[in-house]
C-alpha cells in the first residue's frame, strides 16, 4: 500500500496566499495611513524645517512598499490582476507616484496625496460605499436631468423677472443658474439674494420658495434615496450570496457525510460477508472432521 506525499505549494501559490492574508492587508492599511500623515506634514514649513529629511525618507519607504505590494500581486495573479477594477485603480495611483516630479511633471508631485485613496480599495467597508455609489449612477442620471430642467426653467424665469434690477445675479442665463445653485445649497440665500430681491419685488418669494422646496427638499433628497437604495440592494445581494455559499457548504458537508456513511455501510457489509464466508468454511471443516471420525 503506497501513500502519496502532499506536494509543496508553488512559489506563486505561496505569494498569493501571502497577499490575501488579513495581516498583509492590515499592514498595507497602516502604511497608507502613515503616508497620509507624512504627506500632510510636508505642507507645513515648520514640520519640514524640523524633520524634512525624515518625512521625505518615510514617503519613499511607503512608495517602495506600495511598489513591492503591487509586484507581489502581479506575480501571484498575473493577467488576472487587471480584471479587478480596484487593482487597476491601485496600479494607476502608484504609477502616478513613480513619474519623476520634475520639469513639466512637477504638478504630479502634488498628486502624491492620491495614494491615500488606496484606502478605498483596502478597507472593505469603503469599497461597499463606492460600489453603492457606482450602482446608483443610472438612477442619479435621471435625477440630474430633472434637476437641470428645473434649473433651466428657473433661470429663464429669474432672468426675465429680476435681471433688469439685479444684473449681477440674474443678468444672464449662466449667472441666474449660478445664483439659483447658491440658493439651492442654502448658502446665504436669504440675506444674500432673496431679501434684497424682495425689497424691489415683494412677491418674489412666490418664485423662490417653490424653487427651494423642489430642489433642496425634494430633488436632492431623491439622490440620498437612490444611494441608500443602492446600498441596501448591495447589502441584500451580499447577504444572499453569503447565504448561498453557506447552503452550498452545508450541501457539500451533507454529501460528504452521506458518502462516508455509505462507505462505512459498504465496509460493514463486506465484513459481514467475510464473516459469513469464514463461518461457512468453519462449519464445513467441522462437518468434515465429524464425518471422518
Amino acid at each position: 500500500m503506497t501513500t502519496t506525499e502532499p506536494q509543496p505549494a508553488s512559489l506563486r501559490a505561496r505569494v498569493a496566499a501571502l497577499v490575501e492574508r488579513p495581516l498583509f492587508q492590515h499592514f498595507a492599511t497602516a502604511v497608507i495611513l502613515v503616508n497620509a500623515v507624512t504627506l500632510g506634514l510636508e505642507t507645513s514649513a515648520s514640520a519640514m524645517q524640523a524633520a524634512g529629511p525624515l518625512l521625505i525618507a518615510l514617503d519613499r519607504i511607503a512608495l517602495s512598499i506600495f511598489v513591492v505590494e503591487l509586484a507581489l500581486k502581479l506575480y501571484a495573479r498575473r493577467w488576472r490582476f487587471f480584471t479587478d477594477g480596484w487593482n487597476v485603480f491601485d496600479f494607476i495611483i502608484v504609477a502616478i507616484a513613480l513619474v519623476p516630479a520634475a520639469g513639466p511633471f512637477s504638478v504630479l508631485r502634488a498628486l502624491r496625496i492620491l495614494r491615500v485613496l488606496r484606502l478605498l480599495s483596502v478597507v472593505p467597508s469603503l469599497r461597499k460605499v463606492i460600489a453603492s455609489l457606482i450602482g446608483a449612477l443610472p438612477g442619479m442620471g435621471s435625477i440630474i436631468a430633472v434637476l437641470f430642467l428645473v434649473f433651466y426653467v428657473g433661470a429663464v424665469l429669474a432672468t426675465k423677472l429680476f435681471g433688469a434690477s439685479f444684473p449681477d445675479w440674474f443678468g444672464t442665463i449662466g449667472g441666474s443658474m449660478y445664483s439659483l445653485f447658491q440658493i439651492m445649497t442654502l448658502e446665504s440665500w436669504s440675506m444674500g439674494i432673496v431679501r434684497p430681491v424682495m425689497e424691489v419685488y415683494p412677491y418674489a418669494w412666490i418664485f423662490f420658495v417653490p424653487f427651494i422646496v423642489m430642489t433642496s427638499f425634494m430633488v436632492l433628497n431623491l439622490f440620498i434615496a437612490i444611494i441608500v437604495n443602492s446600498m441596501q440592494a448591495l447589502h441584500e445581494e451580499e447577504h444572499t450570496r453569503a447565504q448561498d455559499e453557506r447552503e452550498a457548504r452545508a450541501r457539500a458537508e451533507r454529501a460528504e457525510i452521506e458518502r462516508r456513511a455509505h462507505a462505512e455501510r459498504e465496509a460493514t457489509l463486506e465484513g459481514v460477508h467475510a464473516l459469513r464466508k469464514e463461518l461457512a468454511e468453519l462449519r464445513a471443516l467441522v462437518e468434515t472432521r465429524l464425518g471422518g471420525g
